[in-house]
């Protein structure tokens, strides 16, 4: 068995590659647009996973948005998106600057959760060992739910 991708309905489609693109980081591995399914698909990969998902299709996130309106629930129904970051607190700072509620702040170096503008529960992964704790996420409570 291989993991393949995991997909995600989205509502704006520009407004969630501005999250995972230009935030997190990833980068479009390929497009598809269905005119008669009225859909489109993009396949995305962590720069790291970039070749690998060129070259096998996996492990991608796949971000389904659908042309005509619809209202999905939930958002974390099925648990949450993991990545593996090279700086937590510098990935947090940037997604704070850019008006990303950090839901649990990392406080202990290792571990944050934010929300994707589809209200998709993120968890954050300090790469290697952790980072000694430092300020203002030291003191910062969270915020919301993840």
């Amino acid at each position: 068995m291989r993991y393949l991708h995991t997909m995600v309905r989205v509502h704006d489609l520009e407004r969630s590659l501005h999250f995972y693109c230009d935030l997190l980081g990833m980068k479009e591995v390929s497009r598809k647009e269905v005119e008669k399914g009225r859909f489109t698909l993009v396949y995305l990969a962590a720069s790291d996973d970039f070749e690998l998902a060129k070259e096998k299709r996996s492990p991608e996130l796949e971000l389904t948005y659908n042309w005509d309106p619809e209202t999905y629930s939930g958002g974390r129904n099925f648990g949450h998106l993991a990545f593996e970051v090279e700086n937590i607190y510098e990935l947090c700072q940037k997604l704070k600057d850019n008006g990303i509620i950090i839901n649990r702040p990392p406080r202990d170096g290792h571990m944050a959760f934010v929300r994707s503008p589809d209200n998709i529960s993120i968890e954050l992964l300090q790469k290697g060992e952790r980072l000694p704790e430092q300020e203002p996420w030291v003191s910062m409570e969270n915020i919301g739910t993840w």
